[in-house]
């Protein structure tokens, strides 16, 4: 089985990612296709099984990983729910694409394909209990406890962006007002600034005092939402990633400062927080893992 290979998919609201990827996790062959607009269930089906014959037009690969923007069930079959896209609610997605390609196919939210990733080939290799937080569109997490994903009673868990800020903030998409992505997603960003986060961050580089001041006080918020995330989990470390993890370096110092300042000693021996390694392609790989999980075969 040396050569046996498997497709990792990221779906996301703009774009949808497939790479075709060997046991140790190189990337044989990558496509970038555009999700479909409106992005209907069968209209994303259609897309992705058209990308699926393009990126493996021979047939070689044995089994099928998809990261969804949203929560996926506990068995890894439905996407429960896909923020951002229409009409996606308890859609039996691993079925229809197994109906239509023959593979054993795994659903996962894709910001725990991120985490996945991350804990294989990235910034969490070396640990056995992380979190990671993924700063984009919206706000992502991944959980990975003794090594494993940790998913909760129904698959759901890891939601770390809908944690309660402020209590009266903003309202969330979830349902929660104040939540952490209400102040630190790319939207947020926006609507805090009237800037795209790109754009803050290069005028960071240059020591624009406003910018600076801004990542300041977004790593603020920040380490006030992971301070109730570490006395729950006490993890060895927290990786970030997604789009706004490009400005780590201005927003990290004020990070640590939280969370010195508010987290006992005791539950924060030893943290570490990191920058994310893989960016764009940790959707991918993370269900690529995942889809090597799935057929019983181990990735190395």
């Amino acid at each position: 089985m040396g050569n046996s290979q498997v497709i990792g998919i990221d779906l996301g609201g703009t774009a949808i990612k497939l790479g075709r990827f060997s046991q140790d996790g190189s990337c044989l062959q990558s496509l970038t296709v555009a999700t479909p607009q409106p992005a209907t269930p069968e209209a994303v089906l259609a897309v992705i099984v058209d990308a699926i014959a393009q990126i493996d037009p021979d047939n070689q690969t044995m089994a099928i990983g998809v990261g969804t923007p949203g929560p996926a069930d506990a068995t890894g079959r439905i996407a429960q729910i896909a923020i951002n896209l229409p009409g996606w609610q308890n859609i039996p997605l691993a079925d229809w694409l197994e109906t239509k390609t023959n593979k054993p196919t795994i659903i996962e939210n894709d910001a725990n394909c991120a985490g996945v990733a991350e804990a294989w080939l990235g910034a969490g290799r070396q640990f056995r209990n992380f979190m990671m937080l993924t700063l984009g569109t919206g706000v992502g997490g991944a959980i990975i406890l003794n090594g494993k994903l940790f998913v909760g009673h129904q698959g759901a868990a890891g939601e770390l962006g809908l944690i309660t800020l402020q209590s009266d903030g903003p309202m969330c998409k979830s349902g929660n007002q104040g939540s952490l992505e209400q102040y630190t997603s790319i939207k947020a960003i926006r609507r805090l600034t009237g800037k795209e986060p790109v754009e803050l961050g290069m005028l960071a580089q240059a020591g624009d005092v406003n910018a600076l001041k801004f990542w300041q006080e977004y790593g603020r918020y920040l380490g006030i939402g992971l301070t109730s995330l570490i006395y729950v989990l006490t993890p060895e470390a927290i990786v970030i990633g997604g789009g706004v993890s490009a400005s780590f370096e201005f927003f990290v110092p004020s990070i640590k400062a939280e969370i010195e300042h508010r987290v006992m000693p005791t539950s924060r021996a030893g943290l570490q927080i990191l920058p994310a390694q893989l960016g764009n392609a940790a959707g991918m790989v993370g269900a690529a893992k995942l889809a090597w999980q799935r057929t019983g075969i181990n990735a190395q």
